[in-house]
């Protein structure tokens, strides 16, 4: 496929949310009315009818993208009040059945549940998209090298999914277990060339295993059309705030990576059994964990590592108008969006969960 260069580390969003029933807090399959009364390119249906997909344009900063955004979702939760519905952002729905909820019936999530059968169809999860664009296809593996060697700080600040069936599932994003599950999708392997992931991809849709490049699922993934490297690392996010301090984190990875490949600096990146290894202790225990930092094995606490992160970040987040987002980061460190699910729920008020997730998604 041909590279079209984007702008450097310019940035959209993508960003999925759930229907709810105001009442029960129930997911409902309504998106069809809510798209039609939206009827506008910048909302799609997503794998499942309670699924709105919310996208922005590109935009050269996070505040940019945000301000877009949250133009977007103003819309989304005044057609959903309209058909009588809610809207969250949210990882897994708390207690929702997955066995009752319906399958979007275009041909993607059609091919998806016919090559995952019952593990794709439990598939009730959300996420959200960064894709920041890459000018040199030849830097993509260094890019996603080096956010693979930050892969604790997009998922552990981010995890958003820690009920499932109304069962604490004791991980913090189960949504990153669930995904596990459907063929191809998760880390990338890692290629040393842009030519040896072009061999690849190509290969992979020679053997039927997706159809075109767009069907790549992993969570670090090449998007040659749009010139992006797309990063869907994250849980759907219950608000605006969160959002912003996702996107300004891997925005400033991306120019770091960019940054040390032109001035010929080396990457440090991390064996592959440790990248998977910090993916693991993000998502089953967020930041009160130890991340492994080096190819010997040693550690250091989640918290005092991901706090020092966003101090070197810093100087690059001032350069990209993006440091007020990145600095935000730091109150995760008290209150992750899991953590605050579970000290909702400690009371038992499941529908007060639901509620609390409405009244946050525009903050």
């Amino acid at each position: 496929m041909e590279f079209n260069a984007g702008e450097r580390v310019s940035l959209s969003l993508d960003w999925d949310v759930a229907l709810v029933d105001p009442a029960s807090g129930e997911l409902v399959g309504r998106a069809g009315e809510v798209l039609d009364a939206l009827a506008e390119p910048s909302f799609s249906a997503g794998f499942m009818t309670n699924t709105v997909r919310i996208s922005t344009a590109v935009h050269r900063n996070v505040p940019g993208a945000i301000a877009e955004l949250r133009a977007l979702a103003t819309k989304v939760v005044a057609a959903a009040d309209a058909a009588g519905c809610g809207v969250i952002g949210v990882g897994v729905h708390p207690y929702s059945d997955w066995h009752v909820q319906t399958i979007t019936p275009d041909h993607h999530g059609i091919e998806l549940v016919e090559r995952g059968r019952e593990w794709s169809r439990q598939l009730a999860a959300w996420g959200m998209g960064v894709h920041v664009g890459v000018e040199d296809p030849q830097m993509m593996p260094s890019i996603i090298g080096a956010l693979g060697r930050n892969y604790q700080w997009l998922l552990a600040p981010t995890a958003a999914s820690p009920y499932w069936l109304g069962q604490n599932t004791g991980f913090v994003s189960h949504r990153t277990l669930l995904r596990r599950q459907v063929p191809g999708a998760g880390l990338p392997s890692r290629f040393d060339s842009w030519e040896d992931t072009v061999q690849a991809v190509n290969g992979m849709c020679r053997a039927g295993v997706i159809e075109r490049w767009e069907d790549l699922d992993w969570t670090l993934r090449p998007e040659p059309w749009s010139g992006t490297v797309g990063v869907t690392v994250a849980d759907s996010q219950p608000s605006l705030f969160h959002i912003a301090a996702h996107a300004a984190v891997v925005q400033c990875v991306v120019e770091e990576a960019i940054r040390a490949v032109q001035a010929g600096k080396p990457l440090p990146l991390l064996p592959m059994w440790v990248v998977r290894e910090n993916k693991f202790r993000a998502a089953r225990f967020g930041l009160d964990t130890k991340i492994i930092v080096d190819p010997d094995g040693n550690e250091q606490p989640a918290r005092e590592a991901f706090a020092r992160r966003i101090d070197e970040l810093q100087g690059i987040a001032r350069d990209l108008g993006c440091e007020g987002e990145l600095v935000s980061c730091l109150l995760l460190l008290d209150s992750t969006p899991a953590e605050r699910q579970r000290a909702t729920l400690r009371g038992g008020n499941r529908i007060g969960l639901i509620d609390s997730l409405r009244t946050d998604f525009l903050r």
